[in-house]
């Protein structure tokens, strides 16, 4: 039973008691411990990341009434398997005049960033890298890395519209980092902590029921960040061809493409955090390692939600989506963190908190639309107005 209250620390044990036995210093055995914990940690998530790519096939054919991968094995499951064996043999292509350090190094710190942020997410109450007071900040920290993955892979390849869309894509996530980060400020205010596992902790109630504006500026934000449709400004095909990784071919352009997929994931597994609940659910209590299974059922769920998006909604273009974030979601994210802030504290002690949460973001909403609506009539009216004086003119 020990085992299975928590089967991290025991294997842990038992493999720290094999290494001393064969002897070995304690110290030396706990590190060599840890390192294997990260080296597993990693082939889970990257095993994972191959089943994302028969994941997002089936549920594009589902979307659009296709079929999708089911050649290769039952159901098509063996297929991603046969793509990456055609990635690893294809000829490793440089163009001229490349700068082979960078343009080497950028899809290697485009996948590092998102392995990174797999540390401080919370799989189970006995199951996650580091537990840190300030893991908040760490996410938003290593997620610069995927900024800085793109500028290099843009500005390494010597191709102008490469680097045209390197700057464009880089210019769209520095915008939605801000409204992004507000937002997951929210659910830091509301558990009183930055650590994420203290904030799985402290939902008693999920935070999508206590801040619900905070999910949908979060969602809107992350697809954003992550370069999906509509803000796929990275793969605008009829525009810049392929964007950054234009010039990439063989395993390089796979470890793009796999790491678009798995930061999907992990921005599920956020939203599954965050939002969520995380690891909680049923029977948890009992046996801890189940809070696995419940943090990744939820963390599917966020990755179909951006799937769902995807598949749905047409590419806007770029003035539009830099409008939408800084006209409209920036000063709307500040106003919404001071509002939950305000209504936290207010509501906290009484006996309708997460009613009155709940309350509160349908107000907040109602009268952001209210706002929106009467912004929208005007700006009509003024065309319509114009429109008479310009015909008469004619």
């Amino acid at each position: 039973m020990d085992f299975w209250s928590n089967p991290v620390k025991a294997a842990g044990d038992w493999l720290t008691g094999v290494f001393t036995g064969w002897g070995m210093n304690a110290d030396v055995a706990h590190y060599l411990v840890v390192f294997i914990g990260i080296l597993l940690l990693i082939t889970v998530v990257m095993v994972l990341d191959i089943f994302l790519v028969w994941t997002e096939r089936k549920i594009v054919a589902r979307f659009q009434d296709r079929i999708g991968p089911n050649r290769l094995g039952p159901y098509g499951l063996i297929q991603p398997f046969a793509d990456i064996i055609k990635l690893l043999i294809k000829e490793n292509i440089y163009p001229a005049g490349v700068d082979k350090w960078v343009f080497n190094l950028a899809p290697v710190i485009m996948m590092m960033s998102v392995l990174l942020l797999w540390a401080v997410l919370p799989l189970a109450p006995i199951l996650f890298g580091v537990d840190l007071n300030v893991g908040t900040l760490y996410l938003i920290g290593v997620g610069a890395l995927g900024t800085l993955s793109i500028i290099m892979a843009g500005w390494s390849s010597n191709n102008k519209y490469a680097l045209l869309g390197s700057f464009r894509q880089v210019a769209v996530m520095i915008s939605y980092e801000i409204p992004m980060v507000v937002a997951m400020l929210i659910p830091t205010i509301l558990a009183g902590s930055m650590g994420i596992n203290k904030i799985v902790q402290a939902q008693e109630v999920w935070y999508i029921v206590l801040a619900p504006l905070a999910f949908v500026l979060f969602l809107i934000s992350a697809t954003a960040e992550l370069g999906r449709a509509p803000f796929d400004l990275t793969e605008a095909e009829s525009e810049l061809i392929a964007g950054h990784h234009i010039e990439y071919s063989g395993m390089k352009f796979g470890l793009f493409y796999a790491s678009e997929l798995l930061h999907t994931f992990t921005f599920g597994g956020f939203i599954a955090a965050f939002f969520f609940g995380g690891w909680r659910g049923p029977w948890v209590e009992q046996v801890p390692a189940l809070g696995l299974l419940w943090f990744l059922i939820k963390a599917t769920i966020g990755y179909w939600m951006f799937g769902w998006i995807k598949y749905t909604l047409p590419r806007i273009r770029i003035d539009k989506m830099l409008d939408l974030n800084w006209k409209f979601l920036v000063p709307f994210s500040f106003a919404l963190l001071m509002f939950l802030a305000l209504m936290n504290a207010l509501l906290r002690e009484t006996g309708f908190y997460a009613i009155g949460m709940f309350l509160s973001n349908v107000l907040f909403g109602w009268v952001t639309l209210e706002i929106l609506r009467r912004r929208a009539r005007t700006a009509r009216e003024k065309v319509e107005s114009v429109q008479p004086a310009a015909e008469a003119g004619h």
